[in-house]
């Protein structure tokens, strides 16, 4: 069963090719960290400070694709980390049914940020067990 998680902290830093973002466990004490990319960390760092780029950024564009094309985004899922890499899925309603799109969890966590309201994010049990053990 999949454990509803809240992006609890980014750090960015001006050194570092790679930038963290955590994710805490809403209703209990865990936490994990992720790596990310510079551009996706500016992304979710803008989204959280509700900074608004003058046109439309990816993630603005993915959100209204969706929304354009008849769809709802429902959540996001880790549901996998192998090999120090971690794999998501973006959940899209369309037509009554969920639809589960491969996502990097970067990419799918800023598309949650990005939503009004923001999306819930989900991590799977086994992840968060295998997170610790790192």
């Amino acid at each position: 069963m999949p454990v509803q998680m809240q992006l609890s902290r980014i750090i960015i830093s001006e050194i570092n090719d790679q930038q963290i973002i955590y994710l805490r466990e809403l209703e209990g004490e865990r936490q994990f960290p992720i790596m990310i990319g510079l551009f996706e960390a500016t992304s979710i760092d803008r989204r959280v400070k509700s900074i608004r780029a003058p046109r439309p950024l990816t993630h603005d564009l993915i959100v209204t694709l969706v929304d354009q094309l008849g769809g709802e985004l429902d959540s996001v899922v880790i549901t996998e980390l192998v090999d120090h890499t971690y794999y998501a899925e973006l959940r899209i309603r369309l037509d009554g049914e969920i639809t589960s799109i491969d996502a990097r969890p970067s990419d799918a966590i800023a598309v949650a940020v990005t939503c009004d309201p923001p999306l819930p994010i989900f991590v799977s049990e086994e992840v968060l067990e295998e997170a610790k053990s790192q």
